[in-house]
Formats: C-alpha cells, structure tokens, sequence
C-alpha cells in the first residue's frame, strides 16, 4: 500500500465511529457525574462567598480610621463623623439581622487572630477530607 493510499484509508476508518453497546448509560453516567458535581462546586463556591463576605463586613465595622482628631482640617473632621455614623448604623442593622436569625452570640471580633487560623484550618481539613472520601468512593 502506497502513502498516497494509505491515508485515506486511515481518514475512512477513522470517519465512522464504532458503535458501543452501552453508549447510552455511558452518556446518562458522565451526566450524572457532571451534575452532581456541579451542585457540590456552586454549593462550596457559594458557602464560601457567603462566609468571605461575612468576614469583609465584620472587619469593615471595625475598622478605626480616626479624622476626628484636633489637628485634622475641617473638611476631615466632617467625613470622620459621616464614615463613624455610617459605620455605626450598618453596625446596628447587621446585629439586628444576626439577631433575627438567632446569631446573637457570635462574635468573630472577640476571637483572637490565631484561634481563627485555627479554626479555618480545620475547616479546610475537614473538607479536603470529605473530598477525598468522595473521591475513594468514585473509584
């Protein structure tokens, strides 16, 4: 068989796909995977924007910029007062919210920097072994 023959032999054979027996539960199978892993990944994505979130608002509440002093212009004595009232009442809505939905106790702001690495670090843990359980039972 010649080169010129050759290929498109290789090009016909290659053309036609051959048909599997169990193509349709292959099919149903790979979409089955796709979706229940794309519910696990919105679901992670979303706990963890909610948790990101939660974090950034309870820093931003806390934050101490200081215009008020005697030695600033009047100009930043004025926007000290507005960001300190704006601060405070966004402080006081979102301990309403947690308050309605019975997170009164919780305080992220007492905790010291190292028993939330801490607890972040667990929580990574746990997680990364609940992925790998899911993993070994795929296998």
């Amino acid at each position: 068989m010649s080169v010129d023959e050759f290929d498109p032999e290789i090009e016909r054979l290659f053309a036609r796909t051959p048909h599997m027996a169990d193509a349709p539960l292959f099919v149903a199978d790979v979409e089955a995977r796709l979706a229940s892993s794309s519910r696990v990944r919105t679901l992670a994505l979303t706990l963890a924007g909610l948790v990101g979130g939660a974090v950034a608002v309870n820093q931003a509440m806390h934050v101490n910029i200081n215009f008020a002093s005697s030695d600033a212009p009047v100009a930043g004595r004025a926007l000290g007062q507005g960001l300190q009232a704006a601060s405070a009442g966004t402080e006081n809505a979102v301990q309403s919210l947690l308050d309605q939905v019975g997170l009164a106790n919780v305080s992220l702001g007492s905790m010291s920097g190292m028993q939330l690495f801490w607890i972040a670090t667990a929580a990574l843990i746990a997680l990364a072994a609940a992925g790998v359980m899911k993993l070994s039972q795929e296998a």
